[in-house]
C-alpha cells in the first residue's frame, strides 16, 4: 500500500523555517537504505535492499533510471546478498570530464562506478567477505574512501582506481577501529581529513599525510551515516536512547553539546525514544540545519537557535535508514525501509 501523499510534519508556530510534504518516491517493493541528490538537485539516487540504485526526477519524482538490476549468484547457486548500503555522486569539478558519476557500495563487498545517464558501469572493485557499509568522496572529487566489516578505512585515487592508503584496524593501544565501520566522511575544508565511526563506540579522525588516525572520540555507537563536519564541529549521532544527537570539536575531540531530541516547543514528544541511523548539516548555508532519522520518525534542528527542533516527521511505519538535504537547501528526503522516500519542501519565513 502507497503511503499517505500528504504525511503529517509536525512544527512548531513560530520558527523561522516550514517544512512540507512534497509526496514521495519509491514503490515500496524494496526498502531503502541511501538517499542522495545530485550536486544539480535534478535526481535523487536510493540505493536499495535488492542490490539496485534508482535514479527519480525531481521535476515529476518519476523513475527514470535503474542501475544493477543484474545478479551475482555463488557457487551454491544461491543469490548473494548484495544490498547496496552507501551511494555518493561524485562531486562536479572542472577537470571532471564525464558527469553524472555516482559510487555505491555493497553487502557483498563490491564498490561500483556508475554513469547513470547512460546506466553504464565504468568500473568495479571487489573485496572477499568484506561487506560494505559506508563510502565518501573527497570535497575535490579527487579521492573516494570505503569502510565495512573487516575494520580497515580505504582511500582509492579516482583517477587510477588504487588504494592511497589503508587505515588499519586499533588494537593493543594502537589508534584505529576494533568493530564494525557504518560511516565515513570526508573533510570538506581540508581533504587529507576524513572521520569514520562505527560499532566500538569511537569516532576517528584520520589524516592521509600521516598515514594512521591522529585522534579519537570516545562516546558514539554508529550504526549508519550518521557524521558529519562543518566549519571544525563533527555532528554525530548514535544508535541509543539518550544522548543520540552530539557535536564534538575536531581538532580536540571535547564534545561541544548534546542536541536535546524532544527540545523546542510546539513538536511533540516521541513516544519511544529514536535511535538514529542519519544525521547530516545541510549543504548550503554553512550547516544552518541539522536533519536526522532513526527509529521511526525524523527531526530538523537550528542551529542558529541553539539547535531546536523546528519540524518533525513522525509515526512512519518503519524505520529511517537515510536523510539527505538537496544542494539548494530547499528540500529534504527520508529514506525509509518501507521502499519508500519521503519529500520536503522547506521555506524561510523571515
Amino acid at each position: 500500500m502507497e503511503p499517505s501523499v500528504n504525511f503529517p510534519v509536525f512544527q512548531p508556530i513560530n520558527v523561522n523555517r516550514k517544512v512540507y510534504s512534497k509526496g514521495f518516491v519509491g514503490d515500496g517493493s524494496t526498502g531503502i537504505q541511501c538517499v542522495r541528490f545530485d550536486p544539480l538537485d535534478r535526481f535523487l539516487a536510493a540505493g536499495c535492499e535488492d542490490g539496485t540504485i534508482r535514479i527519480f526526477s525531481m521535476r515529476n519524482s518519476k523513475l527514470v533510471y535503474m542501475l544493477n538490476q543484474q545478479r551475482r549468484e555463488t557457487q551454491g547457486n544461491e543469490e548473494e546478498k548484495v544490498t547496496s548500503t552507501c551511494i555518493r555522486w561524485r562531486p562536479t569539478t572542472s577537470s571532471s570530464k564525464t558527469k553524472n558519476v555516482l559510487i555505491s557500495v555493497h553487502a557483498d563487498g563490491s564498490v561500483q562506478h556508475w554513469h547513470v545517464t547512460s546506466g553504464k558501469s565504468l568500473h568495479r572493485l571487489y573485496s572477499a567477505n568484506n561487506p560494505l557499509y559506508c563510502a565518501d568522496f573527497a570535497p575535490d572529487g579527487t579521492k573516494f574512501a570505503t569502510a565495512g566489516r573487516d575494520l580497515i578505512v580505504r582511500v582509492y585515487d579516482e583517477t587510477t582506481k588504487q588504494a592511497v592508503v589503508e587505515f588499519q584496524p586499533g588494537g593493543s593501544g594502537s589508534p584505529g577501529h576494533s568493530n564494525r565501520i557504518f560511516s565515513v566522511k570526508f573533510y570538506s575544508q581540508d581533504p587529507n581529513i576524513l572521520i569514520s565511526g562505527g560499532w566500538d563506540n569511537t569516532i576517528q579522525v584520520w589524516d592521509i599525510r600521516e598515514g594512521c588516525a591522529v585522534r579519537a572520540i570516545f562516546g558514539p555507537h554508529v550504526c549508519g551515516d550518521t557524521l558529519d563536519i562543518k566549519d571544525g564541529v563533527i555532528l554525530a549521532g548514535s544508535w541509543r536512547e539518550r544522548e543520540q544527537l552530539q557535536n564534538f570539536y575536531l581538532g580536540s575531540g571535547e564534545c561541544i553539546c548534546t542536541i536535546d531530541w524532544d527540545g523546542g516547543v510546539g513538536i511533540r514528544r516521541s513516544a519511544e525514544p529514536c535511535k538514529l541511523y542519519s544525521a547530516q548539516y545541510s549543504k548550503h548555508d554553512e550547516g544552518e540545519m541539522i536533519l536526522a532519522g532513526g527509529s521511526n520518525e525524523a527531526r530538523f534542528f537550528d542551529t542558529m537557535n541553539y539547535n531546536k527542533p523546528f519540524a518533525a516527521v513522525m509515526d512512519l511505519p518503519n524505520s529511517v535508514f537515510s536523510t539527505d538535504f538537496s544542494y539548494s537547501g530547499d528540500m529534504a528526503a527520508i529514506g525509509c525501509s518501507d521502499g519508500y522516500a519521503r519529500l520536503v519542501t522547506i521555506t524561510k519565513t523571515v
